[in-house]
């Protein structure tokens, strides 16, 4: 399942669906006014999300949902930093194996940390299939590193993705109240998820991506942006239709305690 769930949302991402859309009018060549529908459909959609423009549209519905956090957290609190990749195959610390995505959640953890007193950091994620070392055992080191000590540490090293990232917290802290740090685009899907497993979570988002720009500009990051928001829409619809009821019954219970 978890690799299927990979493989159909890997065919949603522009660059793929372009790609499939160019591959099938070359086997109809013959067909000239499909051929020439799907290539201005595959134009299209690369137009659309390699422009600044098209990339703000999909990504700040997503990024608006939760702002930065910068209450104060509670004694004795917990922050939970989702993992997001690293390469072990880099020579160096810990900290320069990290995906930026990942340092970048990284550090607003670390800051979540200031904002209370004694409080523990969460770290998670398995290998990857194409790393030796567990990915929440990399941020763990990269935290020691950067000054939280050892002990204030908790490391979830076989969680695959968001879903059982919820499912081995709630086995460590049952329902205690938590700052859940991930990228922004992220955030909305990873609060339904560990709401959904019955968990507390208070959000605090890194890592945005939505940037000004001219509207016209045509840009590799801005196709790097739409990805990743498409990722996040595709991702939320697949859960809707897998655990949209129990979601429902899940804020209905929240906002009745």
């Amino acid at each position: 399942m978890f690799w299927i769930k990979k493989l159909i949302t890997q065919l949603f991402m522009p660059i793929s669906l372009s790609l499939i859309l160019l591959l099938v009018a070359m086997i109809i060549l013959r067909r000239r006014k499909l051929v020439k529908s799907l290539i201005f459909t595959s134009f299209s959609i690369l137009l659309f999300v390699s422009s600044q423009w098209g990339a703000n549209l999909l990504v700040n519905p997503l990024e608006i949902q939760y702002p930065v956090n910068n209450q104060p957290a509670s004694a004795e609190c917990v922050v939970m930093v989702l993992g997001s990749g690293h390469d072990d195959s880099i020579q160096g610390a810990a900290t320069q194996q990290l995906s930026a995505t990942a340092l970048s959640r990284l550090t607003e953890g670390l800051r979540q940390l200031e904002l209370g007193q004694g409080c523990q950091l969460v770290v998670s994620g398995w290998g990857g299939g194409l790393n030796h070392s567990a990915h929440a055992m990399v941020m763990a080191q990269a935290a020691m590193s950067l000054g939280v000590p050892e002990h204030k540490i908790i490391v979830l090293p076989l969680a695959k993705d968001t879903i059982e990232e919820a499912q081995h917290l709630k086995w460590e802290i049952g329902d205690l109240p938590f700052r859940l740090v991930t990228s922004a685009t992220h955030m909305p899907r990873s609060m339904a998820i560990f709401k959904q497993a019955g968990l507390r979570p208070q959000a605090a988002p890194t890592d945005f991506i939505g940037r000004n720009g001219y509207w016209w500009q045509l840009d590799a990051r801005n196709l790097l942006s739409s990805q990743r928001a498409i990722h996040e829409y595709v991702g939320k619809l697949w859960f809707d239709i897998r655990y949209g009821d129990e979601v429902e019954l899940s804020d209905a219970v929240s906002k009745s305690l």
